[in-house]
């Protein structure tokens, strides 16, 4: 249905025609499929917020040219806001209402001077917009005001920086001229040295090209004097060569009979021709105390460093070493077990060069199983008894030795060093041992 005679002379203000066409939608949702305009039906089908989306224009100009579908669209606004809509029936406009709830409602009720409350809500709309443009330019203009001072502060102090690097980089300047002026000085006076130094080593080859003829005239005279002296000692030699020659003779005479009264000595007394050594009986032994003689060490202090190697030198000594004082003392963060074979390692190659009898002694009294040792050649390795302690051990070793072989037992246990010292033996500490480990 027409509503020709009613119409604007401008369309409706942006805002206002918005709000109408989705006070349309809505209400085009809730019609019957029959009292929806026939132009309408398929956009009647869409979702609710996309009818006023994509029904736009349809939808405006029904309300427009359908003036049923228009009353529809009031009376549903007349029940929303009945307090505005009795107001503009009266032709009263709220002065604290919204212009475009105002400009909406008589758009679609049509009351008397509706044309007037539209026109009324766009010039407050234009107004709204002019203030708000304008408030938004000042902010826009306080904005730049606000750049424009950072810019210049920034630019200010870039401005300051910019001089002080300035100033910087001629105080750089002036100091880089003056230490390249006094490296010119200074290579200056180099050169100049080095010239002089180039004339003194001229002299100096000079000097010692006339010294070379002498020298060389000097070792002529000191070859010849030295040929004479070589003559006399290869004369000297001769003569005690042939003197010595008979000495030889004698001691050789003296030690074949020594030796021929030892072996009829040996056959005399039936003494069994084994390798066997009494350390090797200890299981089985009584026990007997023969008194061994002490051992000589040209009167060394026990903690000599010089006190084992003798020992050492001394031919058929018997080296017995108390296990665990030597490998606690020494290295004794490690486990037993790598206690043990460290001191094998380093006794094997003891062993080798000295070919000294030598005898290790642990503590086995709390062992719960036989313990597995390599033992290097050379070396005998013991394990005292259940209910028996090494010291216990060594001091038997000792005892079944004969009288008047050398005996060494390394030990930094001072009851151990004190009885073996009493039955013949010579104490040494563990560090003598440890150092010479070390050194070999």
């Amino acid at each position: 249905m027409s509503s020709a005679g009613e119409g604007l002379s401008r369309p409706l203000p942006e805002q206002v025609r918005l709000n109408v066409v989705d006070l349309a939608a809505t209400v085009l949702g809730t019609l019957p499929a029959v009292s929806v305009p026939p132009p309408l039906r398929g956009i009647a089908k869409f979702e609710a917020r996309k009818r006023a989306k994509l029904g736009s224009a349809p939808i405006a100009a029904q309300l427009e040219n359908d003036k049923k579908f228009r009353e529809l669209v009031a009376e549903s606004v007349a029940a929303g806001w009945p307090e505005l809509v009795a107001s503009l029936a009266d032709g009263h406009v709220p002065p604290a209402a919204d212009p475009v709830l105002v400009a909406a409602a008589a758009y679609l009720t049509r009351p008397p001077g509706w044309e007037e409350m539209i026109e009324l809500a766009r010039s407050d709309l234009q107004q709204s917009a002019a203030a708000a443009e304008g408030s938004e330019r000042e902010e826009v203009v306080s904005r730049l005001r606000e750049q424009l001072a950072a810019q210049k502060s920034a630019a200010k102090e870039e401005t300051d920086r910019l001089r002080e690097q300035i100033k910087a980089a001629r105080a750089e300047n002036s100091d880089l001229r003056r230490k390249l002026h006094d490296a010119r000085e200074r290579a200056k006076a180099a050169l100049a040295r080095a010239e002089e130094m180039e004339r003194a080593a001229e002299e100096a080859r000079t000097a010692a090209v006339a010294a070379g003829s002498a020298g060389e005239s000097e070792l002529r005279r000191l070859r010849e004097r030295l040929a004479d002296v070589e003559k006399q000692l290869e004369a000297s030699r001769r003569a005690a060569r042939e003197g010595r020659s008979l000495e030889d003779a004698r001691i050789r005479v003296l030690l074949d009979a020594l030796q021929d009264a030892s072996a009829g000595l040996r056959r005399e007394l039936g003494l069994p021709a084994t390798i066997s050594r009494p350390a090797d009986s200890v299981a089985a032994h009584p026990g007997e105390r023969p008194g061994v003689r002490g051992v000589p060490a040209r009167a060394l202090a026990d903690d000599d460093p010089q006190l084992l190697d003798q020992l050492l030198a001394i031919p058929q000594i018997h080296l017995i070493i108390d296990g665990y004082n030597v490998t606690k003392t020494g290295y004794g963060t490690l486990t037993l077990a790598d206690q043990r074979n460290r001191l094998m390692t380093n006794l094997g190659g003891l062993a080798a060069q000295t070919r000294v009898e030598m005898t290790v002694v642990f503590d086995g009294a709390e062992l719960n199983a036989p313990v597995q040792v390599v033992a290097p050649r050379g070396v005998r390795v013991l394990f005292s008894d259940p209910g028996e302690i090494a010291d216990d051990l060594i001091r038997q070793l000792v005892r079944v030795e004969p009288p008047g072989r050398a005996i060494a037992v390394v030990s930094s246990d001072r009851e151990v060093a004190e009885s073996v010292r009493r039955m013949g033996a010579r104490p040494v500490p563990s560090a003598l041992l440890l150092r010479r480990l070390g050194r070999a």
